[in-house]
This record gives C-alpha cells, sequence and structure tokens, in this order.
C-alpha cells in the first residue's frame, strides 16, 4: 500500500509541476520540513530551509512572468521541457520503495508524461486564449495555473489516491480532446487525385 500511495503521490505531483513548474516544489519542501512529506534519500536537500527559500522565489518569478502578455506564450516553449523534467523528478524523489531503475523508469514515463500531457494541455488553452483575446484574457488563465498547481500539489500531499483519479480523468480529457481535434482536421484535409 506504501508503494502506491507514493506512485499515486508522485503523478499528482507530476501534474501540478505540467501547470507551474516550481510550485510544485515549494509545497514539497514546506511538507518535507513539517514532516509530512517522506523523500528518497537522493532528494532529502528538498526538505531543507534553503530549497523552501529558493523554490518559493522561483515561484513567485515563475507566476509573475506568466503576467506578462505573449512573454507567457514564449515561457510556454520553455516550460514545456522544464514541466517534463520537473515531473520525473518529483516522482523519483517521492518514491522510496523501489529499486532505482525501476523509480526512474515510472518516474520519467508516468511522471515525466503526465507533466508534459498537463503543460500540452495548458498551452493549448494559452493559444486559445491569446487567438480569442489578444492576450488579454492570458492572466485568467495564468491565475488557474498557478492555483491549480498549488492546489494539486497540497493535495497531493494530502489525498494521494483521491489527487491521481483526478488527474486521470483530466489526462484522460487533455487527450481526448487532442484527438478530437486532430479528427477533425483529418476530416477537412483534401485527399490527393
Amino acid at each position: 500500500m506504501e508503494l502506491i500511495l507514493s506512485v499515486a503521490l508522485g503523478i499528482g505531483l507530476s501534474a501540478a509541476c505540467g501547470m507551474r513548474v516550481f510550485a510544485p516544489f515549494a509545497v514539497m519542501s514546506a511538507a518535507a520540513l513539517t514532516g509530512q512529506l517522506g523523500l528518497s534519500d537522493s532528494f532529502a536537500w528538498i526538505g531543507s530551509y534553503e530549497a523552501l527559500v529558493l523554490f518559493s522565489v522561483a515561484t513567485l518569478i515563475e507566476v509573475l512572468s506568466y503576467y506578462i502578455p505573449w512573454v507567457d506564450n514564449l515561457l510556454d516553449t520553455i516550460a514545456t521541457p522544464a514541466a517534463v523534467l520537473a515531473g520525473a523528478i518529483a516522482t523519483a524523489s517521492v518514491v522510496t520503495d523501489m529499486s532505482p531503475l525501476m523509480r526512474w523508469t515510472l518516474a520519467i514515463i508516468a511522471g515525466g508524461g503526465t507533466a508534459g500531457i498537463i503543460q500540452m494541455g495548458t498551452t493549448w488553452l494559452r493559444g486559445v486564449s491569446s487567438v480569442t483575446t489578444g492576450g488579454l484574457g492570458n492572466f485568467v488563465v495564468s491565475t488557474g495555473e498557478w492555483m491549480g498547481s498549488l492546489t494539486v500539489a497540497t493535495l497531493s500531499v494530502l489525498f494521494p489516491l483521491l489527487v491521481v483519479i483526478f488527474v486521470i480523468m483530466l489526462l484522460a480529457a487533455i487527450v481526448r480532446r487532442f484527438n478530437r481535434r486532430r479528427t477533425a482536421t483529418d476530416l477537412y484535409t483534401p485527399t490527393p487525385l
């Protein structure tokens, strides 16, 4: 059961990394310092006061940067690979009862994959907002992303199994949306004679 909870926790934290890269690590650091979160030995540094300050400042800079019109779209190009990496690290840091090979395989596939899909969904949402509102509505998307990231990360620490069910539903909705969009594009693509 401990392994299932740690995997669920890792997936929840990875989903939060897909919304914002640094906010989940600030939550992880605070939770580790208060004894609410156990970290694997190689990631114990996340539970230090120095890491908490660093992640909190990085979160603040990241959140504020996304409120600058059009800079937010530019940041998404950097945030996508960073989110995948952060999701893998978040998962690897909380899965403790597993061999390193299995832990990193799980972290890359489940953690990085979850963060990447969530990031693709938020990038798509910001793109739609940019096109439909000329970038003026992006502050609503940005606010939802950082609040969602903090909420999902916090709830992952407190209720990992509940959050993983929510994350699975969210991932399914994003994949369905992209598949529906691709199918609609395929219907309108002219076929060569």
